[in-house]
């Protein structure tokens, strides 16, 4: 009941495996039609059921017993079709389980081709060679394919055409993590063009197809045909509870502080990429060792099947240019060199290097290079003779010329120029310029720009530039730019996530890297990002999770965009400081300041007269990234790191020199947070006035149907009633206004805490209308669709015969709670 308060006074899992084993024939069938099972004849080894795919008796495969494997457990034999290669299966050790790897059973015609198992996760992955090689270049001709079937979880595509579509990010990404250890290990000279795809074929949800994937490429690539150095394999590290994890499940992975991803060899690490939270660089070293050793346990196992099934390597394809050009480059352009490498300025520098090439190619091709000491001379020219038909033959080198005798006219002994094609002079002068190149800052210490190996370059930032962007920053390092903008919106802003195992998943922080040709003096084509830009963007978007604020700080959706307007290597790395200072200028609550650098290294400084200890080289330019053996990138803060990405062009580094590329980086990070700092203008910290404001409140979860209404009628009536540009509900009874300005979320926020209340007794309502009247007393609506009954002696102090008399439909009136009526 209500009462009047005009007159009253108001109150406020896995098992162990036997050891690895090489199976002549299946071990385990992971395909359907396999359907009948023979038995092995005892060996001295156990005995083994094969399942292979029901044929005729004329067809029939003979199976027998082999008592000479390599590896142990049982081995068979099978005639096969001629030409294709013979099912080999092996399980290999990883972590706390085994992987299966069978190779002849799919993709015969494929010069390699392989299926890795986990758990229920299957990837299938294939190596195909041109067979006409392709023009000589100085980049290895390979093209990278991973997909996800949907089919592969039981499920198909959302979209209206039911099957996969264009490359999705996540699995560009995964194509770049295959590619990249994969490179360093290709013999210089190949030319057939190489094909590498990869599919999932079967996923379970709780076993990652991405490692799985580089492991997978590594084995056909050592299978196949294709000539290279080392087989490699993949594997992903994880940190729970202070424990390294080989390969964790994805529940794991949701308790994990780190999240790598490491490739090698069996001597050497090639890739590794990652990201964590603040993690120190001596835990990480930790992390890698761990992911070292079982990448070379697993590449000891690849080495092995190889001798079994491996196919010869096309050696014989592989074309070098002539050794003795080399020296022809040298002698012709080697002084110019010197000079031309020590200009400062990154375009002067590259127009007088095209201009210096263009010389050698117009010697060495158009005009022939003739030796300055002579070496090279061609054979004396065959002599004009004229032959006396009467007499005998006879040539007189000596003396006086008779009559009669062989006359020959004497020929001046020349030269003659030596030609080269246009391409392989291309891919000397190249070679040659890196070679004077990391001479020069292992001799003189000094590099192009005349800085020491772990000097950083000049670094400038400015903030606010941009009037109208919620956040923006400038930041300069040398010759690289970014220009990062950070946008502030509601979860409509959100990015959706299309994965295999269906779950919606909205990104509420995204940073987009885009890398146009004018960045660095040249023309191109513009269009779709590349995926050198899909993965830049992710890394430096990885860098600067951990800084965030939560959802319920800051429950904001963050979009920043980081545009490369000027280039000369690191670019990535400026996007993480350019995006950081944008953060801040948008009025982002971050935890710390995070900052980015990319290193390089000088492998072998005994070639060029140092010491044989590798130079590592603190904030490499684009030369030294192209010239040098690493590519290693750190981002983090004073205390510990967030993200990092390594990429070798060498047979690979070892832990050492990993670790004091690390410690280097750690200088050099802080020297830029301390550059950063210095930002003029520096970041505003507040909230811009252009972006919009968010409000969260909570109600009962049961009361959220009550918001948005039948078919979200009532949801839609308020956003049209108050002006608010939307309003988000969650099963929690969370409730998201969002709007300009905060005049309109006032409105739609008593709306909504009317329409959840829960009434009390002793609760005052304020100037609510009456929307009906009887004899008894007036009906009061105290919230849209709440309503009680002021009995006829609550409306006044004095005695009313009737409520009309005092009264009507439409008047307002402030009531108090006093009681609950039966059907309440």
């Amino acid at each position: 009941m209500l009462v009047n308060s005009g007159s009253i006074n108001a109150r406020p899992h896995s098992t162990h495996s036997p050891s690895p084993r090489f199976i002549h024939g299946r071990h385990q069938s992971t395909f359907p039609h396999f359907s009948r099972s023979l038995r092995v004849k005892s060996s001295k080894f156990s005995s083994l059921s094969l399942l292979l795919p029901a044929t005729s008796s004329s067809n029939r495969l003979r199976v027998r017993a082999v008592a000479g494997a390599e590896v142990g457990g049982s081995t068979s034999s099978f005639d096969v079709s001629p030409g294709f290669p013979e099912p080999f299966s092996v399980r290999i050790p990883v972590g706390d389980r085994h992987i299966l790897v069978e190779t002849g059973h799919m993709g015969r015609q494929a010069s390699g081709a392989v299926t890795v198992t986990d758990g229920e996760t299957i990837i299938y992955t294939s190596v195909c060679l041109a067979d006409i090689p392709s023009e000589p270049s100085d980049f290895f001709p390979l093209n990278v394919n991973y997909q996800e079937r949907f089919s592969a979880a039981g499920r198909t595509s959302g979209g209206f055409f039911k099957r996969e579509g264009r490359t999705k990010d996540h699995e560009v990404l995964i194509c770049r993590l295959i590619d990249r250890p994969l490179r360093p290990t290709m013999l210089k000279g190949f030319y057939h063009e190489t094909q590498v795809s990869s599919w999932v074929l079967s996923y379970d949800g709780l076993h990652t197809p991405d490692s799985l994937a580089v492991t997978a490429a590594g084995i056909a690539v050592a299978l196949s045909e294709v000539p290279n150095s080392k087989a490699i394999a993949g594997v992903r590290i994880g940190l729970v509870g202070g424990k390294f994890i080989v390969n964790p499940t994805t529940k794991e992975m949701e308790e994990s502080d780190l999240d790598l991803l490491l490739a090698g060899t069996d001597s050497a690490i090639l890739m590794i990429e990652g990201y964590c939270n603040f993690l120190s660089e001596e835990k990480l070293l930790q992390a890698v060792e761990v992911g070292e050793e079982a990448v070379q346990a697993i590449c000891k196992e690849v080495d092995t099947l190889v001798k079994k099934c491996g196919k010869p390597k096309m050696l014989d394809a592989i074309k070098l240019p002539p050794p003795e050009l080399y020296k022809h480059v040298e002698d012709i352009a080697g002084d110019e060199l010197l000079k031309v490498l020590q200009i400062k300025g990154k375009i002067p520098r590259r127009k007088s290097l095209v201009s210096l090439e263009d010389k050698v190619l117009t010697i060495l091709t158009e005009k022939g290079y003739v030796s300055k000491d002579a070496t090279f001379v061609a054979p004396e020219t065959i002599p004009d003779m004229e032959l006396d038909e009467d007499e005998d033959e006879e040539v007189v080198v000596d003396g006086e010329i008779d009559e009669g005798d062989v006359h020959i006219k004497p020929v001046s002994r020349k030269s003659t120029p030596l030609f080269f094609s246009e391409v392989d002079v291309k891919l000397v002068f190249k070679e040659v310029t890196s070679k004077f190149l990391r001479r020069r800052i292992v001799e003189g210490g000094k590099r192009s720009d005349g800085r020491t190996p772990n000097e950083i370059r000049p670094i400038n930032s400015r903030c606010g530039l941009l009037p109208r962007a919620h956040g923006s920053a400038l930041f300069t390092r040398g010759e690289t730019q970014s220009l990062a903008v950070a946008t502030l919106g509601d979860k409509q802003m959100a990015q959706r996530v299309d994965n295999l195992v269906g779950d919606d998943e909205l990104k509420s922080f995204y940073l987009q890297y885009s890398f146009p040709p004018s960045c660095v003096g040249e023309v191109g084509r513009m269009g779709a990002p590349s995926r050198r830009e899909i993965g830049h963007g992710t890394l430096a978007e990885r860098a600067l999770e951990p800084i965030l604020p939560s959802e319920d700080d800051f429950p904001y959706t963050i979009r920043v965009e980081s545009t490369i307007t000027e280039s000369n290597g690191s670019s990535s790395m400026a996007s993480v400081c350019g995006g950081c200072l944008a953060l801040q200028d948008a009025g982002v609550p971050i935890k710390s300041s995070i900052a980015g650098i990319a290193m390089g290294m000088v492998l072998d400084t005994q070639e060029f007269g140092g010491d044989g200890t590798p130079l590592i080289l603190s904030d490499i330019t684009g030369s030294e990234d192209a010239s040098g053996d690493m590519d290693f990138k750190v981002a983090g803060n004073e205390d510990g790191i967030t993200a990092f990405q390594m990429d070798i062009k060498v047979v690979g580094i070892t832990l050492p020199i990993m670790r004091n590329a690390l410690l280097q980086a750690r200088d050099g990070r802080k020297h830029i947070l301390a550059e950063m700092a210095n930002c003029s203008p520096p970041p505003s910290k507040s909230l811009s006035k252009h972006a919009p404001l968010i409000y969260m409140m909570k109600v009962r979860p049961e009361k959220i149907n009550l918001i948005i209404g039948t078919g979200g009628k009532k949801v839609k009536s308020i956003i049209e009633e108050t002006g608010v540009e939307a309003i988000e509900t969650q099963d929690d009874g969370v409730v998201k206004i969002t709007a300009k300005d905060l005049s309109s979320i006032e409105r739609s926020k008593a709306i909504i805490t009317n329409l959840t209340m829960v009434p009390a007794i002793g609760d005052i309502y304020r100037n609510c209308e009456i929307k009906s009247v009887a004899p008894y007393g007036v009906f009061v609506e105290i919230a849209p669709g709440r309503e009680g009954l002021c009995h006829i002696s609550e409306l006044s102090s004095n005695w009313l015969a009737k409520a009309e008399d005092a009264f009507k439909v439409g008047d307002r009136v402030d009531v108090k709670l006093i009681e609950f009526g039966l059907d309440q």
